[in-house]
Parts: structure tokens; sequence; C-alpha cells
């Protein structure tokens, strides 16, 4: 597969992308280069990355705990000392190696760190390969609520190895399957039919719809670098997913519940709500609800959550003005931004999501 120009960087894929790292560490002559990881990346990836990259500068490896309640500012003040103590520098680089938390906070610490270094994302989960390591946000969650403290900085380059997709789970292959199925109902009907059947799908041929949903998001980004217009439209499921998300983030009585999963019901609430606003037919509704529910398991919300999630709607950082702003479906395929509704009809949405 050919590399993808992004806004300012490049994504580079499998073998390729390894000889393109090697030659920016040749020509950079970084001072040091330090490997963010996670336990699971640790284990399972950085055997199989370190051997691929060729340099004489010394390599620190960082672990920190898996997780989206570790994507804290207190873990960036760690690892920011960490890189102190380590003598990290301006000509030093960042290998963020893990999931969409690792890159999101990879991201933020090197992007702030002496006013910034050099990073380079290399996403190990399906969910990162398709969201989190493109468009340049990097970021942390504050008190609880998604990704309130933040940059846009691009990493010098993006490397997607399918290949430690192997030893990931499944339930984590399918929270990156929600991003994927998000690009084709946003952006391409034809990237959402090919997922419609998951029996149908030749899964030997999976990188070439991991580079179509990549190039998707990355041509959306690159019109709108800095989310003043159409790259709203990626906010689609995230404006209620997000609030599940942070709900169930904070109830620790709750189950773990993955990204893909929360963005997966705000995409059936939202979709439910563009249904209501004349958006889409009966029949696009009745689609994308048993296309979804047939992939992923229905999510327990009983009344009194419904409240408090729709409370957290509030601090959504897509909000403008302090209004609700949703991304609305437009028929499939198509996205409409800057979409308000009353709180009525997002009851009636969790009322329709649970029958």
């Amino acid at each position: 597969m050919v590399s993808i120009v992004s806004n300012g960087y490049s994504i580079h894929f499998s073998q390729g992308g390894y000889d393109f790292l090697n030659r920016n560490i040749k020509e950079n002559n970084y001072s040091k280069i330090f490997v963010l990881v996670d336990e699971n990346s640790n284990e399972y990836c950085l055997p199989q990355l370190l051997p691929m990259i060729e340099t004489q500068s010394e390599i620190e490896i960082i672990e920190l705990e898996s997780g989206e309640e570790n994507k804290t500012i207190e873990t960036c003040v760690q690892i920011w000392n960490v890189l102190i103590e380590l003598g990290a520098d301006r000509k030093s680089l960042i290998i963020n190696l893990g999931g969409g938390v690792i890159t999101d906070m990879g991201g933020f610490i090197a992007s702030t760190f002496k006013r910034g270094i050099s990073f380079v994302n290399i996403p190990t989960t399906l969910l990162s390969m398709v969201d989190a390591s493109v468009g340049g946000k990097n970021g942390v969650d504050l008190g609880g609520l998604k990704n309130q403290i933040g940059t846009i900085t691009n990493p010098e380059m993006v490397i997607i190895d399918s290949s430690f997709l192997e030893s990931l789970p499944q339930n984590q292959m399918r929270s990156g399957l929600a991003e994927m199925l998000k690009h084709g109902l946003i952006a391409k009907k034809s990237h959402w039919e090919k997922f419609k059947n998951l029996k149908e799908i030749n899964f030997d041929d999976f990188d070439d719809l991991i580079f179509e949903s990549i190039t998707i998001k990355s041509d959306i980004v690159t019109q709108d670098p800095t989310e003043n217009g159409i790259r709203k439209a990626l906010n689609f499921g995230h404006t209620l997913g997000h609030a599940i998300e942070t709900y169930f983030l904070e109830n620790t009585e709750k189950i773990n519940l993955l990204h893909g999963e929360a963005i997966v019901a705000g995409m059936i609430l939202e979709s439910y709500i563009s249904l209501q606003q004349k958006l889409i037919s009966g029949n696009e509704y009745a689609e994308i609800k048993s296309t979804l529910n047939n992939i992923f398991d229905k999510i327990i919300i009983d009344e009194n959550e419904q409240e408090n999630i729709i409370e957290l709607l509030i601090h959504d950082k897509k909000n403008e003005y302090g209004k609700v702003q949703f991304a609305l479906l437009d028929g499939i395929g198509k996205i409409k931004i800057n979409q308000a509704t009353d709180n009525e009809t997002i009851i009636d949405a969790f009322l329709d999501y649970k029958n």
C-alpha cells in the first residue's frame, strides 16, 4: 500500500514504514529515543519493534498502565519527570507504541515537553490505527471527561503495521470496527456496505479495508485540520457516545466499556435523532440499527442513568456557545454538522435503543 500524505505528515504501511522511520532517525540524529508503551504493547509489540530500529542513539523504554482511567494529566506529570530524569532534551524523539490511550497521551506529552519535541505514532490496536493516530489530535481526560486538555500537533509520521493485530482480543477488534463503520456512514456508503455482513468479509484482505478507512478520515482531516467545519463529521456517534463512556468510567460498579462499544450506542442514538429530524429514512435507520446490533451487544442503561448521561453533554468539548452540537447523518454516506436537538428527542432515542 502506498503511503498516505495527510495534513503535514505521512502515514506509512508495513515494512516500508520502518524504512521511513530509520531514514528520519538518521536525518535528524536524535540525542535519545524514548519508546512509550503500556504493559500490553511492552509484551506483545515492543519485541517486534526494537529489531526494526536502526540507530546508534540510546533507546529508553517508558511503561505506563493501560486503560482510559490512566489517561490523565497526573500520568503526564509522571512521564515528564521521567523524561527529565533520563536526560531528554529538545533533540529527543518519542515513539508512541500502543493503542489510542498511548498515542493520544504520548502525543500530548511530546507536544508540550520543552515546548514540543518530535514524536512518531505506531498504533497497535485497530481502533488506534483507523482513528486515534490519524489527525494530529493529542490529549488527556480531565475529571473523567474525555479529551478536555490537549493539542493539535502532527507527528513526524504514523506507521501502520497490521501484524500487531494478531495478538489483539476479539472485543478490541470489534471496538476498532466501530470507527470503520462510522467512516462509511458519514462519508462513503460503499465502505459501510462492506461490513453489513461480516461473514462475507475476506479477512485476508483486511489491510485494504484499514487503508480505505484511514484514507476516509485523512481526507476529512486534511480539508479541516482545526475542526472548524467538515472535520466535525467525525463526531458522529461521539456526542452521546462519549457521555456514555464517561458515565461508565466514573461508575466503577458498571461494566468495563470499550470506546468503540460506547460509540456504537452513540451512533444508534444519533441515527434515531437523524430520523426524527427527517435526515434519514425509516429504512435507513432500521438498516443501521440492525447491522450495529448484530455485531455489538446492547448496553443496559436505565432511566436514571439516561438523565445522568444527558447532563454530561453540557461538558462536551464540541459544544459552542453553551449549546450541544451533533453531527447527524444526512442519508447513509453523508453528514450534516452543527445540528441541535431537544432533551425529549434524546430521551426518546434512549427508549428506542432499549427496545
